[in-house]
């Protein structure tokens, strides 16, 4: 059972088994962990995890369309709608209209939004690495993702 020290004027242990071995508390601790480390390393770029996502999508996917992007993203249709109008107010995006479907858009970078990117994958990629370190090194990262994949 996992315990932490009472506050100073309760000196009995706090019990907290029924939360810290639940493997969905620890993901989510975890979650909220990494998040905010995110958004302290990328908070020069203004970028939220889920606008980096979009960003990385549409860059190694250009033209593909907006559905399919925020169906592989998780995100909701009227989310991600707000999502990329914010992205393409910054000027990083655009929607043209997909080929051979005209009420589709598709999703394209800028040139701006292609510099953004490079800029925020040097971010992402130092920010990796932080993780890889905190988990011991690429062995206990890969075992991590591979222990994910099966929650998933």
């Amino acid at each position: 059972m996992s315990a932490v020290q009472g506050s100073v004027t309760d000196e009995a242990m706090l019990e907290t088994g029924a939360t810290t071995d639940i493997i969905g508390y620890r993901l989510r601790r975890a979650q909220l962990s990494v998040f905010q480390r995110f958004l302290s390393a990328f908070e020069a770029l203004d970028l939220r995890p889920a606008e980096y996502s979009a960003l990385a999508l549409i860059g190694d996917n250009p033209g593909r369309k907006q559905t399919e992007i925020a169906e592989i993203l998780g995100i909701k249709r009227a989310n991600f709608v707000a999502l990329i109008n914010g992205l393409e107010g910054r000027g990083l995006t655009e929607r043209r209209t997909a080929p051979g479907d005209r009420r589709a858009n598709a999703l394209y970078l800028t040139k701006e939004g292609e510099r953004f990117l490079a800029r925020a994958r040097k971010v992402q990629d130092d920010f990796e690495a932080d993780c890889i370190a905190r988990l011991g090194g690429p062995k206990a990262r890969d075992t991590l993702l591979e222990l994910l994949g099966k929650l998933c």
